[in-house]
């Protein structure tokens, strides 16, 4: 399992986020540039033994995404100046999406430490790391472009405001209990499979192309399968029924997200961000 959670957080943190990164306006979109760069440690130290040196690398990036909570906290505080309620969910979700990354920093230099922060097991540390990479920043950032263009303004409303609660549930629910974990599965399944609907039913069509179109559909898709097995997983954990390993889940439920979904997702937007005609 290391071996392929590793992969997949190298796909969040030198491809899907610098990317993501330049679907955002202002400073973010600047940083885009250079996230590949300040990655580069944190790419390093997933592939060195535990030690003072995977540490020191790990905090490099930590550093890193703590910019992006900084941006993250400057554009909350601009909140209360949003133009209407679509406004206000679309920078919602975009202020979740700056700040997931930082979580993911942190749980990063505490699994190479070896330090069990706050008593999580290092296997669980290890995959938050991934986790507020593509369920934290990635299915956000996607909920909040999708508030933006999809005709069906309710509906995206839901979506961007699910998205965020449901990653704030889900982060609670470690430290409350695995009940409270499932309600934030079952928020963010609901607000995900929102995202996916409206991406299939509405944003496919208008795509000026068949390549994005396509990368429209399968990130769609793939979202019914992968939140699927994220309700299974969680419930198997509340109620203490069967579910899959986590070694299973990162086969299936992490990759099918990494590159199903996040991949997918956020090249079809950058694609659409060149022909903003298509989606206004």
């Amino acid at each position: 399992m290391t071996i392929l959670v590793d992969l997949i957080v190298l796909l969040g943190m030198l491809v899907v986020l610098p990317l993501g990164l330049g679907l955002l306006d202002g400073p973010a979109a600047r940083l885009a540039r250079w996230w590949p760069l300040l990655a580069a440690p944190g790419a390093v130290c997933l592939w060195l033994p535990r030690g003072p040196l995977a540490t020191a690398l790990a905090a490099c990036y930590a550093a890193a995404t703590a910019l992006l909570a900084v941006l993250a906290l400057r554009r909350a505080a601009a909140l209360r100046r949003a133009a209407g309620p679509a406004d206000l969910c679309r920078e919602l979700a975009a202020v979740t999406a700056l700040a997931a990354p930082s979580v993911a920093g942190l749980a990063l230099v505490a699994e190479r430490s070896g330090h069990r922060l706050l008593g999580f097991d290092l296997d669980i540390l290890a995959l938050t790391v991934p986790h507020f990479h593509f369920a934290g920043f990635t299915a956000a950032l996607v909920a909040g472009l999708v508030c933006r263009a999809a005709p069906d303004r309710a509906a995206a409303r839901w979506a961007a405001l699910s998205v965020p609660a449901g990653t704030l549930l889900v982060l609670a629910g470690y430290f409350v209990d695995d009940w409270a974990e499932l309600l934030g599965a079952l928020v963010l399944t609901a607000g995900m499979w929102l995202v996916g609907l409206i991406g299939w039913r509405d944003l496919r069509h208008r795509a000026p192309d068949r390549l994005t179109a396509v990368l429209l559909a399968t990130s769609s898709a793939v979202l019914a399968a992968t939140m699927l097995l994220a309700l299974w997983w969680a419930a198997g954990e509340a109620a203490d029924l069967p579910h899959p390993t986590l070694t299973w889940m990162a086969a299936t439920h992490g990759l099918g997200n990494a590159l199903g979904f996040a991949l997918c997702a956020v090249l079809a937007w950058r694609r659409l961000a060149h022909r903003p005609e298509t989606h206004r």
